[in-house]
Formats: C-alpha cells, structure tokens, sequence
C-alpha cells in the first residue's frame, strides 16, 4: 500500500457504474481492502442505477481530528465524516461528493461495540454514501429512515443490524 495514492478506477459499463477514488491517508492496521470498499459503496447506491463518482479517504487521527473541528467545530475525531458535491445550478454531473472514514475511530469502535470490524467498517461506507445522497439523521423521523434503509442494504451484504442494541434500548424506555 502506498500512503497518500489516489486511484480512479471505473467500473465495466453496468446497470450501476461507480467511479470510486480511494485515498488511503492511514497506515493504520485493519483497513477493508479497496474490494470491500467498491462493494459497500455500490450497495448504498444500487438502487440509484446510472454513472456515479466518489471519493473514499481512510484518515488517521490527527487528519480526522482537524476536518472535525473545522467543518463540524467538535473536537476530537469522529468515524465518518461526509462532504456532498454541491452543484451549481445548470450544470450536471455524476460527481456525488467525498466520504472521509477516521482508521482508528472505526477500528475502535468496532472493539468497544463487540462488532466484527468488516461489519462497522460496511456500516461507516453504507452510512456515509447515503449522507452523499441527502439522507440525514437531524431529527428522529430522517434517523428513523436513514437506519432503516442502513439496516436493509447492511442485511443484502450479509451483516447484522448495527442499530440492534439501540432499537433494545428505545424500547426498554417505552415500555
């Protein structure tokens, strides 16, 4: 692996046609290949048809630290951070915007929730890309979507639903 490589590498003309820039920032052990990666972003966009373009950049700490703080103001890093393309008016592209995934915020993530790492890793992809698409997690109705459909295309993949625990928890409190 070569720190700092950017690769486009198109996909053969298909119902779906993904062209995914991987930036790999990160020496960090446990990264998902850039198969994994190709088949978690094309399953967040599957349902969309057509020529798309995005970007993965795998970050360390202290790059994911820093995009926090100015695009956020939170300090600290956090696991995905997503930068949709906004396109000016009257032009058209297929460009959908970046997905920058924090190496060690995932890895640790995944340790901390008893997740196999491969399943959080989807989860951080599948959940970034439909940030790209416009969906949102702001109030409990678009999280309420955005996890269904998260759940959904995670399932298609063959993974567990990573909201489990939290669904057992809201309705703990409800009860």
């Amino acid at each position: 692996m070569t720190v700092g490589a950017r690769r486009m590498e198109p996909e053969p003309a298909a119902t779906l046609r993904l062209s995914l820039d991987i930036q790999r920032m990160s020496t960090a052990d446990g990264q998902p290949n850039d198969a994994q990666l190709r088949r978690w972003a094309r399953a967040a966009l599957a349902d969309l048809g057509g020529s798309h373009a995005l970007t993965l950049r795998l970050v360390d700490a202290a790059e994911g630290a820093a995009l926090n703080e100015a695009y956020r103001r939170a300090s600290g890093p956090t696991n995905v951070l997503s930068f949709p393309f906004e396109t000016p008016p009257g032009m058209r592209t297929r460009l959908l915007g970046d997905v920058v995934i924090c190496t060690p915020v995932v890895e640790r993530e995944a340790h901390e929730q008893g997740k196999a790492p491969p399943a959080h890793w989807a989860h951080m992809v599948v959940h970034g890309v439909l940030h790209l698409r416009g969906y949102d997690h702001l109030t409990d109705v678009d999280a309420s979507a955005m996890e269904a459909l998260e759940t959904e295309i995670l399932g298609r993949l063959g993974y567990p639903d990573p909201y489990q625990e939290l669904q057992e928890a809201r309705g703990k409190r409800q009860v």
